[in-house]
């Protein structure tokens, strides 16, 4: 019965006031399922009707008495005529009527007789729905037999955060867990995959070649870990001494890209068993590669899924880039199987505490596992540099933040729950030290195993274990610290004021925020640890708090003096190895003190990340005005001699902002002359575009060749260009280009859209079809982006359009690449800008209203709009287009906010910065 009808019908019956009134956004309190019995039977073979069909048998718990059964089911076909509930041990009981709530997804199954708090029930449903092509819920997805040259499709669930309601009626929030047994039915020729081992096959009992797969039942878990597929995947095994069965899966044609995810995940799962203390609880481990796959992977617990881009690696095709950030989704995926399914939030109010641990433990089983790349000073570095520019806009949220619609949800994946969330922990376990540390986190994953947690009860965990150690004043307690970075918007700037005589500073703090039009008067105060070195000490490992900065207990800041400081010919530096999440500024002499170290010879004697770290704070204190431009380029001046990677990520992150604004404006001359005369020593020093990779020993030094050779092709530095384009034509010229490219793995990111930025149209039509023959993701990913790099409107115009085109070649997960790549150039900016305007409607439907996906494509747009005019034009399109933009809210927030800022810098700065730069030119 369709959902309209059933509402009609339940209006008409005159249903109990009390229960349709029902309109909260979280199920009711009343019920809690003990365990579920889920039956699917999945159809692949007829590609006109693709569908499922189920049971699931659900044992429920009366906590109070109740006259209905509300719970969740979104888009599902229910057979009422089928529905049983009887009371276990007891009579049946019967529906008198149902009714939905489409708002919140709830379906309320109304009983005839009350339900009695202390005994238990059996509710019995029974559903269909069409296997959708949307990413979400139960889908899916397909690839291309090479061999046959046929379509071959698959199934597989994606249920987070509360899509399992569109898969089966279900208790669809984290706080539900239960044991769950399943059961698949499918074609012989298919496997079936569930979060457990099977436990047995049987033929079905009246559907030719068709069998019954029983998982094993599994351990209490929320809805949004379920997963299971039906599949006709291949797998690698990989051997675990004394632990679980560890499986890799791809579709047949790239198993053998699945060797580097098959060795790296089982070492991955070792260390966390070290790390935590507790033995992974699972018989098994299946990690899966998904080829239609909305996000980068997903840690269903026991069937991981993953997009390919995420789990497969060639090393003929990707890029140590690549295979690092496959380590690191990997990585993170298997932390989760401890945070987040071992102990999981009460509600999405805590995401961070799975996604936030998850990111912060990732980078250290990396760089445990390959301690050459030196992977977790770049990766605490870029997770700042993410957090400093989305938490200094107003728009932002806290870590820990309020959900009060499933539409919330979504949003709260982001930079916050992830990013900032990693950040706090890596500065809790800087000052706290090891083994309180670990300590802490073994003692809240033991307390809460098979159960839901929320913060206060992580930072009870570790406030007993600092106490214990004597790693935190027994005045002091976790919760106030850490409250004040994860219940509040925003990070501070600590402004040190320095007293030369005698021989102190006066650091105070505000919360720090890119518009300047807002007063920054009372916008909060955080608990810093406070460490700092000095020009004699240069104790930069130090990360222990040598004071705190604290806030009064009704919230307000205080400021801090810190005596005992050298005199006027030394300068000092705050928050050692950036182990805080906050920006300084100094006065005026320390600044110059700074310039003149980092401007000689011994500019290695300030520690490689507090290089880093001036570089970002000094150029955002130009940018809002706190520091003159001068001062700022004074700072980053010598990176002429720099030879690190981190600060120069961190100025090029920084250059990138400036450089999308000013290549808009007539005196882009001038920053583009800056730009080549900073870069080109390190470029030659690199040995430019040419192909040195196998003789450079440190691995992190290869990452700086990609990025440098980038931007050197970017500003025509050297030969950058030529060698480019020199590399292209060799490849053209190749008898089989699909098989041999003879372009350095590591730079083909820039030879492609080099190429494709000079080259002709034949150029962009040869990369066109190595993406159409390609058979590896982080390729096809690679030549997606690099196509948006022509300067033809014509054929930028086209791009964008075969697209969202589901008849092309792009798969609709890969799409936001491809406009990305576009809308970030000079010639594409303005096409993707009315492109997204002009169709905004019919993109969303395009992603289903994915809301991340659509926000995707705002980020390269927001970044480059700098005029007035613009702006308020924009504003305009976002009151016109409310309804295509619904469950985006947020998102659009923060790109008005970042154009509002780029318009505030054009008007206060622009002038200025280009005077600046010519004084050094």
């Amino acid at each position: 019965m369709k959902w309209f009808l059933l509402f009609i019908i339940g209006l008409g019956l005159g249903l109990s006031k009390a229960n349709s009134r029902y309109n909260h956004y979280r199920l009711p309190s009343a019920l809690r399922p003990q365990k579920y019995y889920l039956r699917i039977l999945t159809q692949l073979e007829n590609q006109e009707d693709f569908y499922f069909n189920g049971s699931v048998k659900i044992q429920i718990e009366v906590l109070e008495n109740t006259n209905n059964i509300t719970l969740h089911s979104k888009n599902l076909n229910i057979d009422e005529s089928k529905t049983i509930l009887w009371q276990i041990d007891g009579e049946l009981n019967c529906i008198s009527s149902t009714e939905v709530n489409p708002t919140h997804d709830f379906y309320i199954l109304n009983t005839c007789q009350e339900l009695l708090a202390g005994q238990v029930y059996e509710l019995n449903l029974s559903f269909s729905a069409k296997l959708n092509d949307q990413l979400e819920g139960y889908y899916r997805s397909s690839y291309v037999d090479p061999v046959a040259n046929e379509t071959r499709w698959i199934s597989i669930t994606h249920f987070e955060p509360a899509s399992a309601r569109l898969a089966f009626p279900c208790f669809d929030e984290p706080g539900y867990k239960a044991p769950f047994v399943i059961t698949l039915g499918y074609h012989k020729k298919f496997t079936g995959l569930s979060n457990m081992p099977v436990k047995e096959t049987r033929p079905h009992e009246s559907i030719a070649d068709y069998i019954w797969t029983e998982f094993q039942e599994s351990l209490p878990i929320s809805t949004y870990l379920v997963a299971y597929s039906v599949n006709d995947f291949s797998h690698k095994p990989s051997t675990l001494p004394n632990g679980a069965l560890f499986r890799t899966w791809a579709r047949p044609n790239a198993i053998d890209q699945c060797d580097y995810a098959a060795e790296f995940g089982p070492k991955v799962l070792q260390y966390y068993e070290q790390l935590f203390g507790i033995k992974f609880p699972l018989p098994k481990v299946d990690q899966f590669a998904v080829p239609d796959f909305n996000i980068g992977a997903m840690e269903n617990w026991g069937l991981v899924t993953y997009r390919e881009t995420a789990l497969l690696y060639s090393s003929e095709f990707s890029s140590l880039k690549d295979k690092q950030e496959l380590s690191n989704i990997v990585a993170h995926e298997l932390a989760h199987q401890w945070f987040g399914n071992l102990v999981t939030m009460k509600w999405w109010t805590d995401l961070w505490l799975k996604e936030g641990v998850a990111t912060y433990v990732a980078t250290l089983g990396v760089e445990y596992i390959h301690p050459e790349w030196r992977s977790m000073e770049l990766e605490s570095l870029s997770n700042l540099l993410a957090i400093f520019r989305k938490d200094a806009l107003e728009s932002s949220h806290p870590i820990s933040r309020p959900i009060k619609m499933v539409s919330q949800i979504s949003e709260s994946f982001d930079e916050i729950s992830y990013e900032k969330g990693s950040s706090v922990l890596r500065m809790m376990h800087l000052f706290l030290g090891e083994e309180s540390f670990r300590t802490g986190l073994k003692s809240y994953l033991e307390r809460y195993a098979y159960k839901n947690a929320e913060q206060d009860n992580l930072w009870e965990s570790l406030t007993q274990a600092a106490h214990k150690n004597g790693a935190l004043p027994t005045n002091y307690n976790i919760k106030t610290i850490m409250d004040s970075w994860t219940l509040q918007t925003g990070y501070p700037v600590i402004n040190v004021t320095r007293d030369y005589t005698k021989r102190n500073a006066e650091l105070s703090q505000e919360r720090y925020l890119l518009n300047t039009d807002i007063s920054r008067a009372g916008k909060g105060c955080w608990w810093v640890p406070l460490s700092y070195t000095t020009q004699e000490e240069k104790d930069f490992n130090n990360t222990s708090p040598k004071a705190w900065m604290e806030c009064s207990q009704s919230g307000q800041s205080q400021t801090k003096t810190i005596q005992d400081l050298p005199g006027p010919d030394q300068w000092v530096i705050f928050n050692n190895l950036l182990s805080s999440p906050y920006k300084v500024n100094y006065d005026a002499q320390n600044w110059k003190l700074l310039i003149e170290t980092l401007n000689s010879g011994e500019f290695h004697s300030i520690h490689v990340i507090s290089r880093a770290q001036l570089i970002d704070d000094v150029l955002y204190f130009a940018w809002t005005g706190e520091q003159n431009y001068e001062i700022a380029l004074q700072v980053i001046n010598y990176l002429q001699r720099e030879r690190e990677l981190l600060p120069w990520k961190s100025a090029f992150e920084n250059l990138k902002l400036l450089n999308r604004i000013l290549r808009q404006t007539a005196n882009f001359e001038f920053f583009k002359s800056y730009v080549k005369q900073l870069i080109t020593p390190i470029y030659e020093h690199l040995s430019g575009i040419n192909d040195t990779f196998s003789s450079i020993q440190q691995q992190d030094q290869i990452l700086l060749k990609s990025m440098v050779a980038d931007w050197a092709c970017q500003y025509q530095v050297a030969d950058c260009v030529p060698q480019a384009l020199a590399y292209y034509r060799i490849w053209r010229s190749e008898a089989n280009p699909d098989e041999k490219n003879p372009v350095p793995i590591n730079v083909r990111n820039t030879v492609y859209c080099t190429s494709i930025k000079h080259g002709s149209d034949d150029d962009w039509e040869f990369l066109w079809t190595r993406y159409k023959n390609s058979n590896v993701a982080a390729e096809k990913r690679t030549i997606l982006t690099a196509l948006g790099c022509s300067r033809e409107v014509w054929l930028l115009q086209r791009y964008l359009e075969l697209t969202f085109d589901p008849k092309e070649d792009v798969r609709k997960q890969d799409s936001k690449w491809a406009f990305q790549a576009v809308a970030k150039t000079e010639v594409g900016f303005r096409l993707a800008k009315n492109y997204f305007m002009e169709n905004v409607e019919f993109i969303n439907n395009f992603y289903h209203q994915l809301t991340r996906s659509l926000t995707r494509l705002l980020e390269p747009l927001q970044k480059q709009v700098f005029k007035r005019k613009d702006y308020n034009e924009f504003k305009e399109f976002v009151v016109k287009s409310q309804g295509s933009l619904k469950g985006s809210e947020e998102a659009i927030q923060h790109a008005l906010e970042i154009m509002l800022t780029n318009v505030q810098w054009k008007e206060r700065n622009y002038d200025r910065f280009t005077s600046a730069i010519k004084k050094l030119l």
